[in-house]
């Protein structure tokens, strides 16, 4: 794929992590244009060059230019990265036919699986839009560090494993570095699943219950979800690296995260409306049945799904893990 500063990208979604990825490609040399739902937020960053509903004071430098007009948004573009959260990705993508040109790569920024089909979102792509190959941007990364130009390792994933090193090295910038794979599905269900994860470790913390029994969860967790990447056919070197291992630590150790700082909120008792976006809260319920029917043990991920649903506690949560039968730790 051809790298050079006139490639143009699209980024659509004008939260926080697409405002955070429109700056970074243009930090890499690349013609870039930002797609946001809300003129507010296109005005915003037109004329302040700030999102301050999502990345507030945060100055973009250089700030992208944004426009509420997909059509023009993905005119011409190289590639598209597609930043919408994972529930509406389908919506999105409905109005992209006749608009995207064919051919045209569309990168998935976002991370979970869709709560009525279990679908995961690259296959949501394959069913709209098979005539553009699908990639996945993912790894520990918080929006506010990526906007601000601080140091980020992520990896960039596609079955075709000439475009993702296309894709890797297209977005890098010095700040900015992209590894590529060709375990599109690893990628995948690494990050969602760590959004689960992240809401148990955030619980953990709320509930006061000490970092020895934060770090034994996330751990454990990090188990069930090598056993349901395994369940996917993703590699294990892959769920071992930036968009599994890599994402699961960072998540699960920061209140940045909006996972961890929604399972803290829960077990508090918090009010948990008008909270910022955690894609985990409709993540754990699918991933929770997808275990459930294809015989994999998942206590945790489990857990956090009834714990969602109001049918748990976390002091019975923790109960119900610490009375599970004994075992070789070797067994995963």
């Amino acid at each position: 794929m051809n790298a050079g500063a006139a490639t143009k990208i699209a980024v659509l979604g004008g939260g926080a992590w697409g405002t955070a990825l429109a700056t970074t490609m243009l930090r890499a040399g690349k013609e870039t244009v930002l797609w946001a739902r809300d003129p507010e937020t296109v005005a915003s960053i037109n004329e302040r060059r700030e999102n301050p509903r999502y990345l507030p004071g945060v100055t973009l430098d250089p700030a992208p230019r944004a426009t509420d007009d997909l059509a023009q948004a993905v005119a011409g573009a190289a590639c598209v990265l597609a930043v919408t959260p994972a529930q509406t990705l389908r919506q999105m993508l409905g109005a992209l036919p006749g608009t995207l040109g064919a051919g045209v790569p569309l990168v998935l920024c976002a991370k979970g699986i869709e709560r009525g089909t279990g679908r995961l979102l690259s296959e949501i792509v394959a069913e709209l839009l098979p005539g553009n190959p699908v990639a996945i941007l993912s790894g520990p990364s918080f929006a506010t560090d990526v906007a601000r130009g601080l140091p980020t390792a992520v990896t960039v994933a596609s079955a075709d494993e000439a475009l993702a090193a296309g894709l890797a090295a297209l977005f890098s910038s010095q700040s900015f570095r992209c590894y590529s794979t060709d375990d599109l599905v690893g990628v995948e269900i690494g990050g969602a699943l760590k959004n689960v994860l992240a809401i148990a470790a955030g619980a953990v913390t709320g509930a006061g219950l000490g970092a020895s029994a934060q770090a034994a969860m996330v751990t454990r967790g990090f188990v069930e979800l090598r056993r349901l990447g395994a369940a996917f056919g993703a590699r294990p070197e892959t769920l071992m690296g930036l968009s599994g291992l890599g994402d699961l630590i960072l998540s699960c150790g920061s209140s940045q995260s909006r996972n961890f700082s929604y399972g803290m909120a829960l077990a508090r008792g918090e009010p948990l409306e008008g909270r910022p976006l955690a894609e985990g809260v409709a993540t754990a319920g699918i991933a929770a049945r997808i275990a459930q029917e294809r015989g994999i043990d998942a206590p945790i991920v489990s857990a956090v799904a009834l714990l969602l649903k109001g049918e748990l506690t976390i002091d019975r949560a923790v109960a119900a893990l610490l009375s599970r039968p004994l075992k070789s730790e070797s067994e995963v």
